[in-house]
C-alpha cells in the first residue's frame, strides 16, 4: 500500500484561512498522525496524517486518507466525538467548512437544551 501524502502548504493554507474567517483569529493548526479504518470491510487501522486544532474546548480533526482525500470530526470529550455525516471529502474546504459549521449547530443544539434544564 502506498503510504498517504502529508498535508502540502497549499492544504495547510487552505485550513488556516478558513479558520481565519470563522473564528476571526489564526488558530495554532497542529500536525498529527491518526489511524482510521479506512476500509469498511477490514480491521486494518491506517496511519492517515492528521490537522489538529482546538477551539473554546473543542478539538477538531481533519484526517487526510489520500491525495484530495479528507476525513473529519471533532470532539469535546472522548465519549462526545461527532461527525459531519459525510464519510469523505474530495474537497479540503468544503470538508473544514461543513465541520465547522455541524459543530457550531451542535454546540447551539447544546446551549439551548441546557437553558431548558437550567
Amino acid at each position: 500500500m502506498t503510504a498517504i501524502p502529508d498535508f502540502n502548504d497549499s492544504e495547510l493554507w487552505t485550513i488556516q484561512t478558513t479558520l481565519k474567517e470563522r473564528f476571526g483569529t489564526d488558530k495554532d493548526v497542529q500536525l498529527a498522525e491518526t489511524e482510521l479504518r479506512l476500509d469498511r470491510h477490514s480491521s486494518e487501522m491506517i496511519p492517515c496524517p492528521a490537522a489538529y486544532w482546538e477551539h473554546n474546548n473543542c478539538h477538531f480533526v481533519v484526517a487526510k486518507t489520500a491525495a484530495e482525500r479528507y476525513r473529519c470530526f471533532f470532539f469535546y470529550l472522548v465519549h462526545q466525538m461527532y461527525g459531519t455525516g459525510i464519510s469523505e471529502y474530495d474537497n479540503l474546504t468544503e470538508c473544514v467548512v461543513t465541520l465547522l459549521q455541524v459543530q457550531a449547530d451542535q454546540h447551539a443544539k447544546e446551549q439551548a437544551e441546557a437553558e431548558k434544564t437550567g
